[in-house]
Order: C-alpha cells, then sequence, then structure tokens
C-alpha cells in the first residue's frame, strides 16, 4: 500500500478546518447561506496558505449530491464530494495554467464551458497559478469571465496576484490568504501528530513553524522529513540532525564578539558557524532573524507577543538586546541584508562576509548626530541641541561671560570722503570654491534643521553639495553680495 504525505492526508476537508483564513471562510459561508455566489473568485496568498484547498472546499459547498443546494457543510462522503475532494470530477476541472499558458487552451475551455454539466449543479473551474497565463490567453478568459454561463463558477489561485491583469481582478472577488501563524501551525501540527501517535517535544513544533515561514504545507512537509527517521518520536537533536542552522548559542557568541567590537572574536565564532555546514546565504538569513527578535524586544519590551523567544535562552537575549540601540539593530539587519544578496551571487562571498562582521563589531565608529553632540560640551555663543537638552533643566537663559583682554580697544576708524566725480570704490567679492559649493539659497535650506545648524557650529563645518562634487562641476553664487550694487 502506498504512503500518503501527511500534507494529503490532512488536507482541510470543510470550512472549519481550514487554518488562519477565518475572514475568508466567514465571507464564503456567508455568501453560501444568503444565495449571493459569485461567478469568479481570485485566491491571492503565499504557498501552501489553503488556497486550492479552499478552492475544493469551496465546490463541494456548491455541488453536493445530499443537500438540496449549496451548503455551508458539505457531507464528504457522496460521489461528488469525493471526486472533488481527489481532484478527478467531471464537473470540477482543475487547470494548471503553468502548463496552459496558450490562446487555444482557453479557447477549449469557452468552447467546454457552454455544456451543462455531467451531474452537478455547477461546472467548476480552479486555474491554479493564474498569472502564469499568456497576454492573449488572459484577454481571451476575459468575456468568457465577465459574462459566463449561469451554470458555470471561476475560482483562480495564484501566488504573484501583481501579475494578473487588472481587467481580471475587476471581473472577480479578490480574496488574499494571510500567512499562518507560527501559534497556529504549532496547534495544527500537535493535532496531526496526536491522530498519528508521534511523540513530540513542543519546542521542536515551534522551531518547525518557524522554518515553515506561515506555510502550513511546508510545516507538514518537515514534519514528514522528521517523522521518516524519527522512529515515532520528535526531538531538538533530531531536527538540528535533518534540519541544520546556526544555533543560538553560537549566534548569540557571535552576537556578543560584536557587541564588545572584538573584531578578531567575532570572525572566529563565524568562522565556528560555517564550519558546521551551513552556507554563507543561510547564515546571513537566520542572524537576520536572531537581530530581528532581539530589536523587537528592545522595541516592544520583553513580554512582547512579536517574538517567539527558546526559554533556555530568553535572559540572555534580554541581555543582548539591552546592548545595541534600536538605530543600531535597523543598521545591522539591512547591512546583512544587502550581504545576503551579494554572497548568492557572487565569486568572493566569504571576503565580503568577514568584511561584514569586521564592519559590524566596529559599530562604534558609527554613530547618530544626537549622540554625537551629547559629547560635545555646549559653547557660550551656540544652547545644545533640543535633542541633548535634558527635561527637567529649566529654559533660563545664562548671561554671557565677559569678554578679558590684556589689548586696548582698537579705535573705530573713521569714514573717509569720496570727492564728487571719482570712482566709489569696489568690495571684492567673496571666494566661492570651485567645487563642491554652495549658493546661499542652498546653504539656507541645508541650515534649516537645528541638529545639523548646531553641528556646523561645533565642529566648524561648511555644507557642501555631495552631488557637484561628484560630477566635477562648479557653481557661481546666485544672489550678489557687490555693496556698491
Amino acid at each position: 500500500m502506498s504512503y500518503t504525505v501527511l500534507a494529503r492526508k490532512y488536507r482541510s476537508r470543510n470550512f472549519e478546518e481550514l487554518v488562519g483564513q477565518d475572514a475568508t471562510v466567514t465571507t464564503l459561508r456567508n455568501a453560501i447561506e444568503s444565495e449571493r455566489v459569485h461567478h469568479g473568485y481570485l485566491f491571492t496568498g503565499t504557498r501552501g496558505v489553503g488556497k486550492t484547498s479552499t478552492a475544493r472546499i469551496l465546490a463541494k459547498a456548491l455541488n453536493c449530491l445530499d443537500a438540496d443546494g449549496p451548503t455551508v457543510t458539505p457531507c464528504g462522503t457522496c460521489e461528488s464530494c469525493r471526486s472533488i475532494a481527489a481532484g478527478d470530477d467531471v464537473d470540477v476541472i482543475e487547470i494548471d495554467a503553468a502548463s496552459n499558458t496558450g490562446v487555444d487552451n482557453i479557447r477549449e475551455l469557452r468552447s467546454n464551458a457552454n455544456y451543462r454539466p455531467a451531474r452537478a449543479r455547477h461546472k467548476i473551474y480552479i486555474i491554479d497559478e493564474v498569472h502564469m497565463l499568456s497576454t492573449g490567453a488572459f484577454n481571451a478568459l476575459l468575456k468568457t469571465l465577465e459574462e459566463p454561463p449561469g451554470h458555470v463558477k471561476f475560482i483562480l489561485a495564484t501566488t504573484d496576484p501583481q501579475k494578473v491583469p487588472a481587467t481580471i481582478q475587476s471581473r472577480v472577488q479578490r480574496f488574499d490568504f494571510k500567512s499562518i501563524s507560527n501559534a497556529e501551525i504549532v496547534q495544527e501540527l500537535k493535532r496531526i501528530l496526536e491522530a498519528e501517535a508521534v511523540t513530540y517535544d513542543e519546542a521542536t513544533l515551534r522551531r518547525v513553524a518557524r522554518l515553515a515561514n506561515g506555510s502550513m504545507r511546508d510545516a507538514l512537509s518537515l514534519t514528514d522529513q522528521l517523522l521518516s527517521i524519527g522512529a515515532g518520536t520528535l526531538s531538538s537533536e533530531l531536527v538540528d540532525e535533518i534540519l541544520p542552522s546556526p544555533h543560538d548559542e553560537l549566534l548569540s557568541d557571535l552576537i556578543d564578539r560584536m557587541a564588545d567590537h572584538d573584531a578578531a572574536g567575532a570572525l572566529e565564532a563565524f568562522d565556528r558557524v560555517l564550519g558546521s555546514g551551513h552556507s554563507l546565504e543561510r547564515f546571513c538569513e537566520v542572524l537576520i532573524e536572531q537581530l530581528r527578535s532581539l530589536m523587537l524586544l528592545r522595541v516592544c519590551g520583553a513580554d512582547t507577543d512579536l517574538v517567539d523567544v527558546p526559554s533556555t535562552a530568553r535572559q540572555r537575549w534580554l541581555e543582548q538586546s539591552q546592548r545595541f540601540d534600536a538605530a543600531t539593530f535597523v543598521y545591522m539587519i539591512a547591512l546583512l541584508e544587502e550581504l545576503r544578496r551579494q554572497v548568492r551571487f557572487g565569486g568572493t562571498g566569504r571576503a565580503l562576509a568577514d568584511a561584514a562582521i569586521v564592519r559590524l563589531a566596529s559599530t562604534q565608529v558609527y554613530s547618530s548626530m544626537d549622540r554625537l553632540l551629547e559629547v560635545v560640551p555646549a559653547t557660550a555663543d551656540a544652547p545644545p541641541s533640543p535633542a541633548v537638552k535634558k527635561k527637567s533643566e529649566p529654559n533660563v537663559a545664562k548671561p554671557a561671560p565677559p569678554v578679558v583682554t590684556d589689548r586696548p580697544p582698537t579705535p573705530t576708524p573713521k569714514p573717509r570722503s569720496i570727492p564728487s566725480g571719482a570712482p566709489r570704490p569696489v568690495a571684492p567679492k567673496p571666494v566661492v570654491p570651485s567645487v563642491g559649493a554652495v549658493t546661499q539659497d542652498e546653504r539656507r535650506a541645508a541650515t534649516a534643521d537645528p541638529l545639523v545648524r548646531r553641528a556646523l557650529e561645533v565642529f566648524d563645518g561648511v555644507p557642501i553639495n555631495i552631488e557637484r562634487i561628484s560630477s566635477n562641476q562648479p557653481t557661481q553664487p546666485t544672489n550678489k553680495t557687490d555693496p556698491a550694487e
């Protein structure tokens, strides 16, 4: 007897068994009960979230032979329900758009749609991955999809709704299937494993749910793979053996070295992670996920439900989340995502990864302007930035200190009279750098921010135009500065 995989054996058979799609289920049930079933539906969402299963359940609800009409509780035992569940019913035609992309395939569909169903109430077409149809095929389907015969229903499914033309989407009702949460996946896995009489560890199920990334089918496929070697038992050691990934302990050690600004130690920890047989791309993915968890702990607090923290590492994660601020976490995640894209197609992935680790371990060199100004004492003539000023400090103006000098005051020169008819002296125009210079209007716009103005005063800086420097094109000031004019 052939083995049936878990994803097929425990496929949802009715609306009650659908996992994580409560809004869609409620809408479809109400449409059936109120006899407002549309002639066309578009189911969108990532892989393994129940699009095709929902299409079959809807087909059974419309064509169940044991009911007097469409019902929200199909029997599942009549000939029509069993044939639809098996995918070989004569009145429910499932089409793979990836292998039927041409206009001729749609022409054949249109001609067959005119014939009434053989035994059921409706002839239902389920077109999977509909975005794979060609432009001509979409155009050929428009008229039939807009005004189909009364006995025809269309259910389209796709993982890439952006490729479905707007003319198609305007003729159907669209339902967006969301990714299934880790908690819902774990709950469903418990039910299935108990039915299979398998001993499991809940921490292992949470690990499988995280690896499934919101897909129930992926979770069941991973569970099937584990059961093929687990002899009726699921454990964390089995997951590490069959589905290897960098251990939380190794990643935590790497993050600690980066927080200590120990570049050499971080490179050694990174080498140990790769030594366990993991690719650079996979390393980037799991490190990004762990940094995301630490960032959420830092921003949302230790009691947040957005993070699934292992109980054995909870205290260490909480301590690590306080070693970086939120801006640093954002910077590290963005850098690792860019590294992940580069190592996928580049030939020097290890060198790029080592450079990124050294850069992450040197994060004390990169700091925000607010933090930089915190360590610079405020001068007498430049008040501190509002971001640095303490809330408890009263807003009282302090008198300027007296100016002490040993030199006698310089006498003010008397204005010289200019004889009548003599040419007036012209003040020399200020020298403007030929590269990177800014006009007065650009300078005024650049210094509109108090924080920028404060930084220029503290560091005795001037604004420049970086784009003008890169293009090496000089500029001339637009505002005239000649007092004689």
